[in-house]
């Protein structure tokens, strides 16, 4: 396309510059978030119990003097994003900086931290990956990204990392507790119901807040043998039985599939939905199988939310040959699977997630 000098033209070419180099400069957003959350800046606005001046920050932060500039850059920028926002302090000439709603979901003491799940997110050996896209799109082999970088599965790197499965862990309870606040919302799905299984439930985060909500309901945290190996149960009608989701599921009134299939491909997902189908069969038309995921949806999402969800699309697609679905890729694998209806619904209070409740 070439680009000639009348006021139309350099007006769209202005604008392609700067559409560019937004997204060639994003990644200075992201990293600034990162050196926010390690080095608990909104803790410490927290703490501070006021709006807090740079120098006063830089003091709490034990940082040196000489980096006062410096963290007024990240700050003005981190501002700008959203994360903090700046007022006046009577009897101060310097601006001072208070939380956002952002912001106070980072403060470590607080239940509804998400800095767990957003350090996992920008963990440096996933970003580095990235580097090596172009040999990836180029090779003839069926692998993800991470494979083709470091030869191993996603699973099979954390399965062999301590701290890396700690990590996970600690992103995931994260990522759950919001779900808490989103049960107020969907808590007439979970009622009458006798029994549940929890598939890839992990640690029973997820599991223990819809047992808390429904103590008479029996749970079942169904996860691989060596994730349940050292949970149990502290309440009565909580379990955790090891197994392999892709061979079986245990029988239950309902089967929660929460943050699942969008880890694996249509085919496998199939598996999973027919086996969830054969866990509830018992229960004729009584049983069900919920559902809780991204749906894209392009022409009723804003633009914002639409990018957030095609870019987490990328991440699963990378990572673990997984992927988000639209409406109609999750009604083809619901009925492939067997069932006969399905209702889906966006769920508020956890953002991009979807409630999908699926009938035999």
């Amino acid at each position: 396309m070439d680009f000639n000098t009348n006021c139309s033209e350099e007006s769209e070419l202005h604008q392609a510059q700067i559409h560019l180099y937004k997204y060639a400069y994003n990644f200075i957003s992201s990293m600034a978030l990162k050196s926010a959350i390690e080095l608990g800046i909104a803790d410490v606005i927290h703490n501070h119990g006021k709006p807090i001046t740079v120098p006063e920050l830089v003091s709490s932060l034990k940082l040196h003097p000489s980096k006062i500039n410096v963290l007024h850059r990240f700050m003005r920028l981190l501002t700008h994003n959203g994360f903090f926002a700046k007022t006046k302090v009577e009897g101060k000439e310097e601006e001072a900086y208070i939380l956002t709603p952002p912001s106070k979901l980072l403060i470590r003491s607080e239940p509804t931290c998400l800095s767990p799940f957003v350090m996992v997110v920008l963990q440096p050996n996933y970003i580095e990956q990235w580097r090596y896209s172009k040999t990836w799109l180029n090779e003839d082999k069926e692998l993800t990204l991470t494979e083709s970088v470091t030869g191993k599965s996603l699973w099979d790197s954390i399965n062999e990392d301590p701290d890396r499965m700690r990590r996970f862990q600690e992103s995931m309870a994260a990522d759950s507790y919001m779900f808490k606040l989103a049960l107020k919302e969907c808590k007439h799905v979970f009622e009458g119901l006798g029994s549940l299984v929890d598939v890839g439930g992990c640690t029973g985060d997820t599991t223990r807040l819809i047992h808390e909500a429904f103590p008479h309901m029996k749970c079942i945290v169904f996860d691989q043998p060596h994730v349940v190996a050292n949970c149990s149960g502290t309440q009565n009608n909580l379990s955790f039985v090891g197994g392999d989701m892709l061979k079986s599921i245990p029988s239950a009134d309902a089967i929660l599939l929460k943050r699942v299939l969008h880890d694996w491909d249509d085919e496998s997902s199939l598996n999973i939905l027919k086996n969830c189908k054969e866990a509830i069969s018992g229960e004729g038309k009584k049983g069900k199988v919920i559902i809780i995921d991204i749906t894209i949806d392009e022409k009723s999402d804003d633009l914002e939310l639409t990018k957030l969800k095609l870019n987490i699309d990328m991440v699963m697609l990378s990572l673990v040959n997984g992927k988000e679905r639209q409406k109609k890729e999750w009604e083809k694998l619901i009925y492939e699977a067997g069932f006969s209806h399905y209702r889906i619904a966006p769920i508020p209070i956890c953002g991009i997630m979807s409630l999908i409740e699926v009938y035999p």
